[in-house]
């Protein structure tokens, strides 16, 4: 089976080996981050609707259970822009529960919408929450984030306050930071004094990794990381910090997997984010160079494409 909405599984620093589930289906997003990989948001909106119907996304996950694929230690929704936007969110989750029910399902989201009550309860039916807060700097956040009219931050500190509150989940937050861009002692500051209030279960604070929508997304310097790390860690009870995807062991799916499945992981992952060989091979537990070898193959057919960046391969999916 083709999978639309389903990407992965894929090695996930936070979250280990992720299958991931795409509930927009086109770059639809409240923000359209400097730093994204997927590209630019197509649709800048906060309208919530079907964008993908619960019913394709539940489809896929059944006929995933059915077949000898690697499996994933969560289910992830997230995708091509802000999971949240997808008015089906609580059947999608309930679905995801139902036919995973010893698998934690975790969501990520730009925290846009968390200052709506109705988003807040759907969310209470996961066990992971994974917000991102790149600054509280008025002029850094619309300048790294690009949100949309009607975004405001205000609005976004007090939604993640009254998530903490309310949500008996883990509250794992994300600050990307931009060299030049959000890298400041002010941001840093105020991010303390937030995380002072909010205290979520955990913070990552991170860099490019990966080629974003955009040439003015640069990855910081390792020392300002570190230094950010150091500020921010003893303020949450699960401080380890890390930018890097923890080492996973690898399934014993592989030999068993067929040549067209194979392809349409790696072309399904790389539909979602740009990466390595490296990268796809361990976390699709696909050998490195039977990896090189579909990679090679979907060149040839123009599905992909290769760039060179951050001293590696990575390759992109046409899409």
């Amino acid at each position: 089976m083709e999978f639309k909405t389903l990407y992965g599984p894929v090695r996930s620093g936070r979250l280990g080996l992720s299958l991931g589930v795409d509930l927009l289906g086109q770059r639809i997003c409240s923000m359209d981050c400097l730093y994204c990989e997927i590209g630019p948001t197509r649709a800048h909106t906060l309208k919530r609707h079907p964008y993908m119907p619960a019913k394709v996304i539940l489809d896929e996950l059944h006929a995933w259970r059915r077949q000898e694929l690697p499996r994933p230690e969560h289910i992830t929704l997230g995708g091509l822009g802000e999971p949240c936007l997808n008015s089906d969110l609580p059947e999608i989750i309930a679905g995801c529960r139902e036919l995973f029910p010893d698998i934690p399902v975790a969501v990520l989201t730009n925290s846009t919408l968390l200052h709506d009550p109705a988003v807040r309860r759907e969310l209470a039916a996961v066990q992971v929450v994974l917000p991102s807060l790149d600054s509280l700097v008025e002029r850094e956040f619309l300048a790294v984030n690009r949100p949309c009219p009607g975004v405001d931050l205000l609005l976004i500190t007090s939604g993640l306050l009254q998530l903490r509150r309310e949500y008996t989940g883990l509250v794992c937050l994300e600050v990307l930071l931009l060299q030049g861009i959000n890298d400041t002692q002010e941001n840093l500051d105020l991010q303390r004094q937030f995380l002072t209030k909010l205290q979520p279960d955990r913070v990552d604070v991170v860099t490019m990794t990966r080629p974003g929508s955009s040439p003015l997304a640069k990855a910081v310097a390792k020392e300002t990381l570190n230094s950010w790390r150091r500020a921010l860690a003893p303020l949450t009870p699960l401080a380890r910090m890390s930018a890097k995807p923890d080492r996973l062991e690898k399934h014993s799916t592989a030999g068993i997997m067929s040549a067209d499945t194979a392809m349409e992981l790696v072309l399904n992952s790389l539909r979602r984010r740009p990466q390595t060989p490296e990268q796809l091979s361990a976390a699709l537990s696909v050998d490195v160079m039977r990896t090189k070898t579909i990679l090679d193959a979907l060149l040839r057919e123009g599905r992909i494409t290769k760039v060179r960046d951050f001293g590696d391969d990575f390759y992109h999916a046409v899409l």
